[in-house]
C-alpha cells in the first residue's frame, strides 16, 4: 500500500469520532466530516470537515462542534425539552441557546477540557456572524446574548471577545428584567425539568411571555383531576347549553324559505326599486371588474412569496458610502491583498491570451490545398497511399458577451473570503474588458439582521402565519455591464463596509441577476456566482418551512438552466454547490478562488465543446 497517498488526517478524524461517541454516550452514533454546516439528527452527526494541512483552526472547531453536540446528546433529555419547548419564534429561540448553554456548562463542569474546545467553536460562529462588529444592543441577538450569559455565569469562563461583545450590549438589559430569576440558575442546571421551567420564567422576564403558549405543569394537574368530577362538569355544561323547548320545537328551515318571506315583507316600492336597480346595472353598463391579481414574486416559483417588499432596496455601491469613504476602503483593499495580486494577474492573462487567440484566428483541416498539416504526417508515414492534409487559417467569428459575477455579500463571507472574491472581480472585469467581453459585478445580501422593517411589520399585524421571505433585502450593483472599469473600480471597496454583510436569500438575487442579464443585448450571456453557504436568513426560516429559501433558490436555478437564455455556473467556498448547480465547482480554501474562477471562464470561452464539457462535467458535449 502506498502510504504518501493517506490523508494525514483520517487519523485525526477516526478518534474525534470515537471520542464523540464516548462523550455522548452513544456507541451506535454516526459521526461524519463534511464541507456543508454542521448539525446532528437522532442517530447522527455532521462534523466540520478537516482538510490534509489540518491546520490548528479547523482541528480546534472540529473538536469543538464534536464536543456540543455531544454534550447536548449526553445532557438533554428530548422529551422534557420538548415538554417545555415554547411556540413563539422569538420564546423557542431563547429557549434552545439556554439548553444549550446548560448542556454546554454541565460538560465544563466534569469535564473541563470541553470548556476550551467549544470556546474555539463559539470563535469560529461569532466571527463568521460579525458579532465583534456589532456596536448596538438593536443589532445584537437577543437569543445569543441570552446563551452567552448564561454560560458564562454558569461556569465563570471568559467568552471569546466577539462572542463577550454581544453579551455585554445585552448583559444590562438582562439583568435587570431577569436577575432575579437568574439567581436560581445554579440550583437549577442539573434538573432538566426544573432548568426548563426557569428558563421560561426568563423569557416572560424578557417580555416574551405571550409567545410562551400553555403551561405544561398546569395541564398536567388539569389531566390528573378526578374522571368523575371531570365527567359531572361536562354533563352540567351541556344542560347549559342546551336550547330551550321552543328552539327545539322549531325546526330548522331551509335557506330558500328564509329568503322569500323576506321579499315577502318587502314593500311593493322596494321590490320595485330594487328590481329597477339591477335591471339597470345589467343594461346600462357590465359590472365594474375586479382589478386583476399582481404578478406573482418569483417566476420560477408562484407560490414564492416574501411578507412585504416595500423596503427592499437595489442600489448603487457608490450610494451606500461617501466618496472619501469609498477611496479609504478601496485602498485598505489594496494593501490587504497586494500578495495575491500577481497569482491572480497571472491567471488572468492567461484567460486573455486564450480569449484574444480565440478572438483573432482558427484553423480548417483536412483540405486539398493551403499551408501543409504537419500533424497529419503520420498517416502518410503509415499508409502511402493516404493524401497529404492541408490547413488554412481564417477569421473567427467571436460572439459578443457579458458576463455577470454575483458575489454572495452575506455575514460568513466576512474576512479573507469577501476579501479574494472582491480583487478577483477587479482583476477579472479588467481582462475580460481588454477582451471586448462586457462585465456586471452584482452583490446581494439584507438591509438588516433579523428581519428588519419587514419583521416590524409582520409583529404589528398580529404574527400571520407562513408569512413567506421576512426581512429587507439589498441587491447592490458594483459596476454596470456598460460602465467602463475605471468608474467602477473603486466600488468594490465597499465590500469592506463594516456592518454591510448580513444574511443571503440566494433565490431572488439569482432571479434578480438573470432578470438584468437577460435584458442585455448581447448574443452570448454568462453569469458566475460565487457563494459559500446555503441560503440563509433567521427571520424568514424561524415561521416558514425549514427548506423554504432553499426551495425558491433549487427552482430558480432549474428554470435559469431550462431556458438556457443563459450560461449558469457557481463557485462554492467550502460549501458544495453541486447539489444545486448544474455547472459548479467546489473550493476547499478561499485561496483557491482565483484560479477556479479564471479556469471555468476560460472554459466556457473554449471553441471545443468537448473541453467545455470535460471540465464542467457534463456527461455529453452540447
Amino acid at each position: 500500500m502506498n502510504r504518501r497517498n493517506d490523508n494525514p488526517a483520517d487519523p485525526f478524524k477516526k478518534a474525534l469520532s470515537e471520542a464523540t461517541r464516548v462523550l455522548a454516550d452513544d456507541p451506535d452514533l454516526a459521526v461524519s466530516f463534511s464541507v456543508d454546516p454542521p448539525g446532528q439528527s437522532a442517530d447522527a452527526v455532521r462534523l466540520p470537515q478537516v482538510s490534509r494541512r489540518m491546520s490548528r483552526d479547523e482541528v480546534l472547531l472540529a473538536r469543538g462542534t464534536a464536543d456540543a453536540f455531544a454534550l447536548q446528546r449526553r445532557y438533554r433529555d428530548p422529551e422534557a425539552f420538548a415538554r417545555y419547548n415554547p411556540p413563539g419564534e422569538m420564546a423557542r429561540a431563547i429557549y434552545e441557546a439556554l439548553e444549550r448553554a446548560r448542556c454546554e456548562a454541565i460538560g465544563a463542569r466534569a469535564m473541563p477540557g470541553t470548556a476550551g474546545n467549544i470556546d474555539a467553536r463559539i470563535a469560529d460562529e461569532a466571527e463568521r456572524r460579525g458579532f465583534g462588529r456589532i456596536r448596538e444592543m438593536k443589532d445584537a441577538p437577543l437569543p445569543e446574548a441570552a446563551g452567552y450569559l448564561l454560560r458564562h455565569l454558569a461556569t465563570g469562563r471568559a467568552l471569546p471577545a466577539d462572542a463577550a461583545n454581544v453579551m455585554n450590549l445585552w448583559r444590562a438589559e438582562i439583568e435587570n428584567r431577569a436577575g432575579d430569576t437568574l439567581e436560581g440558575l445554579r440550583h437549577s442546571l442539573e434538573d432538566q425539568s426544573a432548568f426548563a421551567r426557569l428558563a421560561r420564567r426568563i423569557i416572560a422576564d424578557l417580555g416574551y411571555a405571550d409567545q410562551l403558549g400553555d403551561d405544561p405543569d398546569q395541564q398536567d394537574e388539569t389531566q390528573e383531576e378526578d374522571p368523575d368530577e371531570t365527567e359531572d362538569r361536562e354533563e352540567a355544561d351541556r344542560e347549559d347549553d342546551a336550547p330551550g323547548e321552543d328552539a327545539a320545537a322549531e325546526p330548522e328551515r331551509p335557506q330558500e324559505e328564509t329568503q322569500e318571506e323576506r321579499q315577502a315583507q318587502l314593500s311593493p316600492e322596494e321590490t320595485s326599486d330594487s328590481e329597477t336597480a339591477e335591471e339597470t346595472e345589467q343594461t346600462e353598463g357590465e359590472a365594474p371588474q375586479e382589478p386583476p391579481p399582481p404578478p406573482p414574486l418569483s417566476e420560477a416559483d408562484p407560490d414564492y412569496r416574501a411578507f412585504r417588499t416595500a423596503f427592499d432596496e437595489e442600489v448603487r455601491a457608490e450610494d451606500l458610502a461617501e466618496p472619501v469613504e469609498l477611496e479609504r476602503l478601496r485602498a485598505y483593499l489594496d494593501q490587504q491583498l497586494e500578495p495575491l495580486k500577481g497569482a491572480v494577474g497571472r491567471l488572468a492573462n492567461k484567460l486573455m491570451r486564450r480569449l484574444q487567440a480565440q478572438q483573432n484566428r482558427s484553423w480548417e483541416f483536412d483540405l486539398e490545398e493551403g499551408i501543409l498539416d504537419a500533424g497529419r504526417l503520420a498517416r502518410v508515414v503509415a499508409n502511402p497511399t493516404t493524401p497529404l492534409s492541408f490547413k488554412q487559417e481564417r477569421d473567427t467569428e467571436f460572439k459578443d458577451t457579458v458576463v455577470t459575477l454575483l458575489i454572495d455579500n452575506s455575514g460568513s463571507m466576512r474576512g479573507r473570503p469577501i476579501s479574494i472574491a472582491a480583487i478577483c472581480a477587479d482583476v477579472l472585469a479588467r481582462t475580460l474588458e481588454r477582451c471586448d467581453v462586457k462585465v456586471e459585478i452584482l452583490g446581494f445580501t439584507t438591509r438588516a439582521w433579523k428581519g428588519g422593517q419587514s419583521r416590524e411589520k409582520w409583529l404589528a399585524e398580529g404574527r400571520p402565519l407562513q408569512p413567506g421571505r421576512l426581512n429587507d433585502l439589498r441587491h447592490i450593483i458594483y459596476k454596470a455591464a456598460d460602465a467602463p472599469w475605471r468608474r467602477a473600480r473603486v466600488n468594490l471597496g465597499l465590500m469592506m463596509k463594516e456592518g454591510l454583510l448580513k444574511e443571503n436569500i440566494d433565490g431572488e438575487a439569482l432571479e434578480w441577476a438573470h432578470r438584468r442579464l437577460i435584458m442585455r443585448p448581447e448574443a452570448r450571456k454568462i453569469m458566475m456566482v460565487i457563494s459559500d453557504g446555503a441560503p440563509v436568513d433567521d427571520s424568514t426560516l424561524s415561521v416558514n418551512p425549514a427548506n423554504y429559501l432553499e426551495k425558491h433558490l433549487r427552482d430558480v436555478i432549474a428554470m435559469i438552466e431550462k431556458r438556457r437564455q443563459v450560461e449558469l455556473l457557481a463557485i462554492g467556498i467550502g460549501h458544495d454547490v453541486t447539489r444545486y448547480y448544474q455547472r459548479a465547482v467546489t473550493i476547499t480554501d478561499v485561496e483557491q478562488l482565483a484560479g477556479a474562477m479564471t479556469e471555468q471562464l476560460a472554459v466556457l470561452f473554449d471553441a471545443d465543446p468537448r473541453a467545455r464539457a470535460r471540465v464542467l462535467g457534463l456527461k455529453k458535449a452540447g
